[in-house]
């Protein structure tokens, strides 16, 4: 079974960082994820999971005035 990405990566942190300088990274992440620094925004995946929300277009046909008459055949 392989390790998951993000679990690569914190054992990755760890041995490139000491205690303090990880302590620190955390606290860091904690107040990022906490909103408290605005200039820094988690990934946003909604849009990566929705692709195509919000994009819409306006047929360039208008709406029928009258209902369409159907022909007998």
């Amino acid at each position: 079974m392989t390790m998951p990405r993000i679990s690569r990566f914190v054992i990755w942190i760890c041995s490139k960082f000491n205690r303090s300088e990880n302590e620190h990274i955390v606290k860091e992440l904690g107040e990022i994820l906490a909103n408290r620094n605005p200039e820094i925004k988690p990934k946003d995946d909604f849009k990566e999971k929705h692709p195509n929300y919000r994009k819409f277009s306006v047929d360039p046909n208008p709406p029928l005035k009258e209902p369409l008459k159907k022909s007998l055949k």
